[in-house]
């Protein structure tokens, strides 16, 4: 997880839960994104598992809230290089395994025959009931994001995206940020389906549909002064460019200049030429409106240019007359 992604998800454990029907919105969609059914001899078990402390207690608290169970907290510490330890909630019994089930959407079969379950689970069938509310549907993004979702911070390429184990969910988390007008887009990874959000405005308006007003916050200050940094990058980018090519258009106006003054003498060129090809000589890395202010009397951009040019052409002129070959220079 990176550390943005850290600093939502520490934000969104911490948002109250006050309506039944939001916290069980939530707990509903950490159970789709990570939660895992046990069956063994007739007996029913719930698993859902984080590694992030706070998580799997909002997760104890959002149990004890919507149906006055307290599931179990196991901790699980691995072992192998690069493998974090994992907070595992599990509800093991079978009455309170199956009324979480039923209250959740999961399945509406006979609680006495845990087969129904198991075929329901497995072949996915879903539906929005449940989260025609839009504080239902924010509880279920919220607990999207916080099941499998990530966030590059800001300083880097944009990028939100929450992992889905199966096809309906991730369609299901695409029309639910549909109603909120932003167009996600999703792909397979795997056995993954990955829902994502690229674009600035999107992920700061999911992060205002969740409640992370305080990470919305460090978004927007962060994307700002991206913005601005790359805005005068661009424009120092430019300036460099403009400064390179007038250099370079300078040099060669100043040798033709040099073989105009050998060839013919520059006092017998029309005054208006001479007096910018020695303003040119004298200030080699003017550009042209300084070359203009520096004229008697003031001249503009467009006619420094333009003499400028006549200047090149004159100079083209002898090296034809005189069976020079002109060196290609750069555009101008």
């Amino acid at each position: 997880m990176t550390s943005f992604s850290r600093q939502v998800k520490n934000e969104l454990v911490r948002y109250p839960f006050t309506r039944r029907c939001c916290a069980l919105a939530e707990l509903r969609a950490f159970m789709q994104m990570n939660g895992k059914l046990t069956i063994s001899q007739k007996t029913v078990s719930i698993a859902m598992q984080t590694q992030s402390a706070s998580i799997a207690r909002r997760l104890f608290l959002l149990f004890k809230f919507c149906f006055e169970v307290s599931p179990e907290i196991l901790f699980c510490r691995r072992k192998q290089l690069q493998k974090n330890s994992t907070f595992v909630l599990r509800v093991p019994e079978k009455n309170d395994s199956f009324k979480v089930l039923q209250e959740l959407g999961f399945f509406t079969a006979n609680t006495e025959n845990h087969k129904p379950v198991v075929k329901f689970l497995l072949q996915n069938r879903l539906t929005e009931s449940g989260l025609k509310e839009k504080c239902c549907r924010r509880a279920y993004l919220r607990g999207s994001f916080l099941a499998s979702g990530s966030l590059n911070n800001p300083s880097t390429p944009y990028h939100l995206e929450i992992v889905a184990p199966y096809h309906s969910y991730a369609q299901l988390i695409k029309n639910i940020l549909a109603s909120f007008n932003l167009e996600a887009r999703y792909f397979q990874r795997k056995d993954d389906f990955v829902i994502y959000l690229k674009g600035a405005e999107e992920i700061g308006e999911f992060l205002r549909i969740v409640s992370a007003h305080n990470a919305l916050l460090n978004f927007e200050n962060i994307r700002i002064v991206k913005g601005v940094r790359n805005r005068i990058n661009r424009l120092v980018n430019c300036e460099t460019a403009n400064l390179t090519k007038t250099v370079f258009a300078s040099q060669e106006q100043i040798s033709n200049i040099r073989l105009i003054e050998e060839a013919m003498g520059l006092k017998n060129i029309p005054p208006s030429l001479g007096q910018v090809a020695l303003l040119r000589l004298r200030f080699p890395e003017a550009t042209f409106q300084e070359l203009g202010e520096m004229a008697a009397p003031p001249l503009s951009k467009s006619s420094i240019n333009h003499r400028l040019r006549r200047i090149n052409a004159l100079a083209r002129k002898i090296k034809e007359n005189s069976g020079l070959k002109e060196k290609p220079g750069p555009e101008q």
